[in-house]
């Protein structure tokens, strides 16, 4: 692929995974979005589910920095293996899509899986370039 469409892609997914992040703060913050997410069980996440969204949140901002970094759009962490978290993040979002078609809220199943599935597809680009 060309650099300037795999950096336009990156700069996507980081967007994509910081939203991400931003909805998963939210949840944590007690925010009646629960329906979105971990199976709509819960409008408002019990507080043990608003630390698993905060956790969440974290690992999020982490992928990005994997794909910024795989870019090379950051500097730094070299110790990270780059190329295999990016396939790890890639799957990881792939079976995340699975989870979020089979889930019983309509929310997150209508909101939540193109999210998952228009971020698997840009990170499987990226995986593969």
């Amino acid at each position: 692929m060309e650099e300037t469409f795999v950096n336009l892609l990156t700069l996507f997914v980081s967007v994509l995974f910081v939203g991400m992040a931003a909805f998963q703060v939210l949840l944590s913050f007690g925010l009646p979005l629960g329906e979105f997410a971990m199976g709509g069980y819960y409008k408002v996440l019990p507080k043990k589910l608003r630390l698993v969204s905060l956790s969440n949140a974290i690992i999020l901002l982490g992928m990005c920095l994997v794909y910024l970094k795989n870019a090379n759009l950051i500097s730094g962490f070299e110790f990270l293996p780059i190329p295999i978290l990016v396939w790890v993040i890639s799957i990881f979002l792939g079976l995340n899509t699975i989870a979020n078609l089979a889930s019983r809220s309509k929310k997150e199943r209508y909101v939540m899986t193109p999210i998952a599935g228009v971020a698997f597809v840009m990170c499987l680009l990226l995986a593969l370039n």
